[in-house]
């Protein structure tokens, strides 16, 4: 697949990047060089390979999936400028 001008100009225009008329040539070897080296990568033969997200073999911590109040609610209203029994107070907004 190869990038023609037109084609720079509109994702230039859809990136919202200002390309010049002397500049369009260049960005056009570039965005075909990228193609050029992402259809390399097309031929690289990944069947035995495990997809995976680090390089690094790492296990993710987890904890419990448990839904609490925390424990401290006075602390959460604190700093609310009102509250009563914990919960927060504010003005009606719908009439």
């Amino acid at each position: 697949m190869s990038v023609d001008a037109t084609t720079v100009k509109r994702i230039g225009r859809l990136a919202r990047i200002r390309i010049e008329e002397n500049e369009v040539a260049a960005y056009q070897s570039e965005l075909n060089a990228i193609l050029g080296f992402v259809e390399q990568l097309g031929e690289v033969d990944v069947s035995g390979v495990e997809p995976m997200t680090s390089v690094t073999p790492m296990e993710l911590r987890r904890r419990e999936d448990a839904v609490t109040d925390g424990d401290y609610p006075e602390k959460i209203v604190a700093n609310a400028p009102l509250s009563e029994d914990n919960f927060f107070m504010v003005p009606k907004v719908v009439e």
